[in-house]
């Protein structure tokens, strides 16, 4: 027993003489629409309804398939982009290392020249220190000279004084 299903004629407003017409008998066909379902048959209504589950369940287990398809394919990308992110992370730090040995060898440098004019400083102050000596030794030489240079003369002005003759 198929339900009997009513034909509905809409009227437009404009050949309808009256519009209350219209809407009057829109709610006799509803009611009557609500009244037919109330008599289907439940057998007809599940076979109805594995009806429509067996023409829409193949598309939508499909549908599920590609689903999970998809999400395992964006386990797999989200890993893979995980794995080059740690590249490039491991990529910075090495910049970074590098980085650092240019730094250290840049100051390497610097103490090893700071070294050696330490050394040349170092040579330098000897040797003004020997000069330095050598003529505190040339000048105190000198005075001594001079010294003794100063007593001949006293003693050679003593000399040539006139002393008096001893009585005798």
């Amino acid at each position: 027993m198929e339900p009997e299903v009513k034909e509905h004629k809409e009227t437009s407003p404009m050949t309808s003489p009256v519009n209350n017409n219209h809407s009057i008998e829109s709610n006799l066909t509803y009611s009557s629409l609500s009244e037919d379902l109330a008599f289907v048959d439940n057998e007809v209504v599940e076979k109805l309804t594995e009806g429509l589950i067996s023409h829409y369940l193949p598309d939508l287990q499909h549908s599920k398939l590609a689903l999970q398809e998809l999400t395992q394919n964006q386990v797999i990308l989200l890993d893979t982009l995980e794995q080059e992110i740690t590249k490039f992370r491991e990529c910075n730090s090495l910049l970074d290392i590098n980085a650092l040995f240019t730094e250290a060898k840049y100051y390497h440098n610097k103490l090893v020249n700071i070294r050696k004019e330490m050394m040349m400083l170092h040579e330098k102050t000897t040797k003004l220190k020997k000069r330095a000596l050598k003529l505190q030794q040339q000048k105190h030489k000198e005075a001594l000279e001079r010294e003794q240079q100063r007593e001949k003369e006293l003693e050679r002005e003593r000399q040539l004084i006139a002393k008096p003759a001893k009585r005798t």
